[in-house]
């Protein structure tokens, strides 16, 4: 059987660090990658999306990665319980077109013994911002332990 540690049930440092894990592979905007941390057959809600397994899930994060070009995410604890997490978090994309977005949302996560995640329920709201107004600097892949999370942004 598959695992993904940290595995359930959570304790707030083991709750930390798989937000802190999920973060760091939705930054790499690596679909297939990505997908590995999901049950096969993982049900997800994202926006007006529900995509069902491993596959629709890739397609959907190969969609939304193609659209939203330059994606920078960070991602915070909201709350946890044994199986659970709650997060909310901020990414910054801009489009085809180069109009900047930033992306507001919370999202409730549970986990299967194994530590991957059976379900995804997001909710995200968009708003538009100039490039002058971004606030998330870095190169492509994984946050700098040293660039501030939401809570310091004041986000």
């Amino acid at each position: 059987m598959e695992s993904r540690p940290p595995l359930p049930p959570f304790s707030l440092e083991t709750a930390i660090q798989k937000v802190r894990l999920a973060e760091d592979g939705w930054n790499s905007r690596d679909p297939a990658r990505v997908v590995l941390a999901y049950t096969e057959d993982t049900r997800w809600r994202n926006r007006a999306e529900f995509p069902v397994g491993r596959a629709e899930a890739q397609q959907f994060l190969e969609r939304k990665w193609a659209r939203e070009l330059d994606y920078r995410l960070i991602k915070e604890i909201w709350a946890f319980s044994s199986h659970r997490i709650g997060v909310r978090f901020a990414y910054e994309w801009h489009d085809d077109a180069g109009n900047w977005y930033r992306s507001h949302g919370n999202e409730n996560w549970e986990f299967n013994d194994a530590g991957l995640m059976a379900v995804r329920h997001a909710s995200i709201n968009d708003q538009p911002i100039q490039a002058a107004d971004r606030l998330f600097h870095w190169p492509q892949g994984r946050r700098p332990d040293d660039h501030p999370g939401l809570t310091e942004l004041g986000l």
